[in-house]
């Protein structure tokens, strides 16, 4: 069997599901990416057993043909031929010849019937958001989940659903991300759901910035994310999100208004001179004036002071620099808004004209 694809027809789609392909896996074919033609359709997909991708492209062909390759192998033919190039697959029992121009390689395959694809999801809700909302809602969430935590739960991301409220929430137990976007979903009763950290990272890779629709499909155990050509698929994690009300801090009784700028150039300065261990630093504010301050093991020291926006009792308040840094990285806008209670209750930060983002951040003893 014998079917010829240009390059860039093959590669972009390639790029977009070798992300489900581990690098060290127990199965050999998990190794592989899975291909199939059907109709004038060629599709590939990848899966790590928790995630499934599956890239479809047109393509002028109406036999039936189903192998598996290596998928790594492959996306570095590809990205090595020169541009335009066609190649040409040749298809046996156990190896898939490729051919372009001068150039010769010989795959070994493995059998498409023993490729693992998750069955069928039986959707109990089902919506659509633009897939810049939805990115944007990724974006300004993901850096707040935890990394292999013994909460699993934690090691991914809560997605909480509303009659008009789509809602992201990360947190690590020391700080946490909210994320909120208004939209019609539909959904008549309120819905939780936990997505797995990788799926969560691999799903914002694969969004664009642009209007266009993506289908939000739920099932009892799986999430499914339709994107034109792409079908984004991941299992969720069974467990119980922590009540993130809680941790939101509501007395807050002291705001700093600041340029999110000035103070993440200045926190960015301090900081080379915290304890590398625990980057902590300490924020001491009096009328209009924040002096940040930073020291560590080798009696080293850093203070520098910048005019905000504050008129309330003075307070000084340590925290671990990084989380801070990591806020004001992603949010937008000129000014930042940090509310405060006292030097041991967590701090809440949003934008100083939306609360569509909200941060909080627990202190830390210096």
């Amino acid at each position: 069997m014998n079917i010829v694809i240009n390059r860039e027809k093959l590669l972009h789609p390639l790029q977009q599901v070798i992300g489900a392909v581990e690098r060290k896996q127990t199965l050999p074919i998990l190794g592989n990416v899975l291909i199939q033609s059907d109709q004038g359709k060629l599709s590939l997909t990848a899966t790590d057993l928790e995630i499934e991708l599956v890239a479809r492209i047109d393509i002028d062909i109406q036999d039936s043909i189903a192998t598996t390759l290596p998928a790594r192998k492959l996306l570095d033919i590809c990205k090595a031929l020169p541009e335009g190039a066609d190649i040409d697959f040749s298809i046996d029992d156990n190896q898939v010849t490729l051919k372009s121009a001068r150039s010769r390689f010989t795959l070994a395959s493995l059998p498409a019937k023993d490729f693992p694809t998750i069955d069928e999801i039986k959707a109990q809700s089902e919506f659509t958001i633009p897939q810049s909302a939805l990115k944007t809602l990724i974006d300004k969430t993901a850096f707040a989940m935890a990394l292999q935590d013994v909460r699993y739960y934690l090691n991914g991301m809560l997605l909480e659903l509303d009659k008009d409220v789509i809602r992201l929430v990360a947190t690590d137990g020391h700080r946490l991300a909210l994320s909120e976007h208004s939209d019609d979903t539909g959904i008549s009763s309120s819905k939780q759901l936990i997505v797995p950290r990788k799926g969560i990272l691999e799903l914002a890779r694969l969004l664009t910035s642009s209007e266009d629709q993506a289908n939000i499909i739920l099932s009892q155990n799986h999430i499914r994310v339709e994107t034109g050509d792409l079908v984004f698929t991941s299992k969720l994690i069974d467990g119980k999100f922590p009540d993130y009300n809680r941790v939101i801090p509501v007395d807050g009784n002291k705001t700093l208004m600041v340029n999110r700028e000035l103070l993440k150039h200045s926190l960015q300065r301090i900081s080379i001179l915290s304890n590398e261990k625990y980057r902590g630093i300490r924020l001491a504010l009096d009328d209009n004036n924040l002096s940040i301050q930073a020291n560590n093991p080798d009696q080293e020291e850093a203070e520098e002071e910048i005019t905000v926006d504050y008129e309330e009792s003075s307070i000084e308040i340590g925290f671990n620099v990084t989380y801070l840094l990591d806020v004001l990285s992603v949010l937008d806008g000129e000014d930042v808004m940090i509310k405060l209670k006292d030097s041991n209750s967590s701090c809440i930060i949003t934008a100083a004209d939306t609360e569509q983002f909200r941060y909080v951040v627990m202190p830390m003893r210096l």
